[in-house]
């Protein structure tokens, strides 16, 4: 019917009219999908309004002052007209309901131990505590001031360390926290919020759309009770538990938060990015728990916020009852994938280099069986031909061809100190700047140790000093732990199950492992998943987390930290006794376990890194039971390759 009016012209909507139709049916089909509610034609007491909400920032009030001045009539006046609210235009929709629902309110608490205690500080105080904070470039060394990403930071007493989470407890920062903040703290510990006075004061100011990530206050680095003070303006605080529940708590100006216990230790708490906050309608504008209840919200405009947060510096690990979030009472979260110089240095220093000296003794004696193109490559050697190991280890190849003269270096000192035992020349040195003179060696080798470094510009530093030892016409062979641990339809000896022994590298040193219990597997595993978020959150976040893998599968990641279940002298000695040839790893004992770190190579990596390298010819890549191999050949001496450069 509706069709033959249009075609006659007896009803001819314009443009404009068909927009606000449609905007009109979609949202009512919104509304029934979502809410359950039915609009209807004919007017009735009840308006739905669309589009001009909390949500696109309408706020309550001004929605109320519009409807007011409309009345009766807000359905024909309003309707597709704009509304001017916060400096943008907003067009509205109405719809006639029959009824609603009001009764659809519900509240929750506050986190166990959170308060909010409004009006702590009097507005004099207030304008007193901001004062005291200046803002000013620092030309000394009595705070510490930052300008992180999203917010402007000061700290007092000890500095907060954001790429680690933790505080510089041997590095107090002269002068203490500020003599304005005595009278406050004097307050919360003579009122029982505080049981000591803190000795850590950091000072965050948010400008309106900046926030904070969710968190928990590191706890080995401070005590339970955390006071923070709202100074400048309101925000809403979100609290998350791990189970999914979670708490938009508003914090007015000049409001004390107090967090002790369980939303201390195991909620989280941050503050959402944005310009505007939901809040409860209220006339004294105080603080409250965000409920569901529709019907008492309304816009709030953030301003500049300061806040002030105290906290007593932790000198013992903490022993708190969640220990699944305690780091005092769980290993630490993996490290991230370096890509600074320092950050590469730092991880290796930790992960490699202090892991093989822990553990030299116990690697060493799963250290007796050379892989056979090794071997091959040794004997291939005519006599009288210097050949350089470079990552010697225990100094098993040294001896393989007694007709050249063999000289190995490790960055383990305790690994060097075996090899002197064994009659093996040996030094200690790093792979990256070896103390021998450019164009010496006929031969270098650096079996599985080029995987140890954790960035590419270092891997390859480590091929160039190989090639700068080389004469000319010399050859290096390098082994390197492969991605694809399955290569031509055949799984490597370190994906089987054992039987006999296996030569490969690899297998030999994770194979103490296997008897390692469950409950350490879970453990690596969560570590693995664990990705804590810092404090900042905000761009030291963005490199992911170097994945802990998991023994006798395939790899997941090429970054990875590799356990290695130490064993116990005791039990060395017996698989020594017993003249077992496997020694350690036929026995059950647990020992502490260490992660190295390992960076595994897919396929052609290794050769590409090579062939980058200036007078190298790559003589042949192959595939060696879990590691890729590459035999080269230097071409050009080194002087004539820095004239090319």
């Amino acid at each position: 019917m509706e069709r033959s009016m249009d075609s006659t012209g007896a009803v001819r909507r314009t443009k404009e009219e068909k927009k606000l139709l449609r905007r009109q049916i979609k949202a009512s089909h919104t509304l029934l999908k979502h809410e359950g509610i039915s609009t209807v034609s004919h007017p009735t007491k009840h308006l739905v309004v669309s589009n001009g909400g909390l949500g696109n920032g309408v706020s309550r009030e001004a929605l109320l002052e519009v409807l007011k001045e409309a009345g009766q009539n807000a359905y024909t006046l309003l309707n597709g007209r704009a509304l001017q609210c916060h400096d943008q235009s907003v067009t509205l929709y109405f719809s006639y309901v029959e009824k609603v629902d009001s009764d659809r309110s519900a509240s929750c608490a506050l986190p166990p131990g959170l308060s909010v205690l409004e009006d702590f500080v009097s507005p004099e105080e207030e304008l007193q505590l901001l004062q005291t904070v200046d803002w000013m470039p620092d030309t000394d060394d009595v705070t510490v001031q930052k300008a992180l990403k999203h917010r402007r930071v000061k700290h007092y007493g000890y500095e907060f360390r954001y790429d680690n989470n933790n505080v510089d407890k041997d590095k107090p920062l002269p002068g203490g926290l500020p003599a304005e903040c005595d009278a406050l703290l004097q307050r919360c510990l003579a009122d029982g919020h505080i049981s000591v006075l803190p000795d850590q004061l950091t000072v965050n100011q948010y400008q309106s759309g900046q926030g904070i990530p969710p968190h928990v206050d590191t706890h080995s680095a401070f005590e339970d009770t955390i006071l923070s003070l709202s100074l400048g303006a309101k925000t809403v605080m979100d609290f998350k538990h791990p189970d999914g529940r979670s708490v938009a708590v508003v914090l007015p100006e000049r409001s004390l938060l107090v967090m002790k216990g369980e939303s201390r230790y195991l909620w989280t708490h941050g503050i959402t990015p944005r310009k505007f906050d939901v809040v409860p309608v209220s006339e004294a504008g105080g603080s409250g728990v965000m409920t569901s209840d529709l019907s008492n919200l309304t816009l709030s405009r953030r301003g500049t916020r300061t806040s002030l947060t105290f906290r007593k510096i932790r000198h013992t690990p903490c022993n708190c009852a969640y220990p699944s979030v305690c780091d005092s009472q769980r290993p630490p979260s993996p490290p991230s994938v370096p890509v600074a110089e320092g950050d590469a240095c730092r991880l290796e220093a930790q992960y490699v280099h202090q892991v093989y000296e822990e553990i030299s003794s116990h690697f060493s004696s799963t250290r007796h069986s050379p892989w056979p193109q090794v071997r091959d490559f040794l004997l291939s050697l005519p006599p009288g031909s210097i050949l350089a190991d470079v990552g010697c280890g225990n100094g098993k190849y040294l001896g393989i061809n007694p007709e050249v003269m063999s000289v190995g270096c490790d960055r383990s000192a305790n690994l060097v100190q075996i090899c002197i035992e064994r009659g093996y020349e040996a030094f200690v040195s790093d792979a990256l700047s070896v103390p021998l003179r450019s164009g010496g060696c006929d031969a270098c080798i650096s079996i599985a140790v080029i995987h140890h470094f954790s960035t590419q510009e270092r891997r390859q530093a480590a091929i160039r000093e190989l090639v700068r030892l080389l004469k000319v016409g010399g050859r290096a062979l390098i082994y390197v732990w492969a991605m694809e641990q399955e290569y031509n339809n055949k799984k490597s000896k370190y994906l089987k199950e054992r039987t006999t022994e296996t030569s490969m590298e690899s297998s030999e040193e994770l194979k103490t492992e296997e008897n390692k219990s469950k409950p350490q597997e879970e453990q690596d595993r969560k570590l693995s998943s664990d990705v804590k978020c810092t404090e900042d959150g905000f761009g030291s976040m963005t490199q992911p987390r170097i994945h802990i893998h998991t023994n006798r599968t395939a790899f997941v990641s090429q970054d990875l930290l590799v356990p290695w279940h130490l064993k116990s002298n005791a039990d060395k000695n017996k698989g020594a006794a017993s003249g077992s040839t496997k020694g350690p790893m036929d026995n059950t004992s647990q020992g502490p376990v260490f992660h190295r770190y390992y960076h595994v190579f897919q396929q052609g990596e290794l050769e590409d890194m090579c062939c980058g390298v200036t007078g190298v010819k790559v003589l042949r890549s192959y595939h060696d039971q879990g590691n890729w191999c590459v035999e080269l050949e230097k071409t050009l001496s080194n002087s004539l390759k820095n004239d090319i450069a």
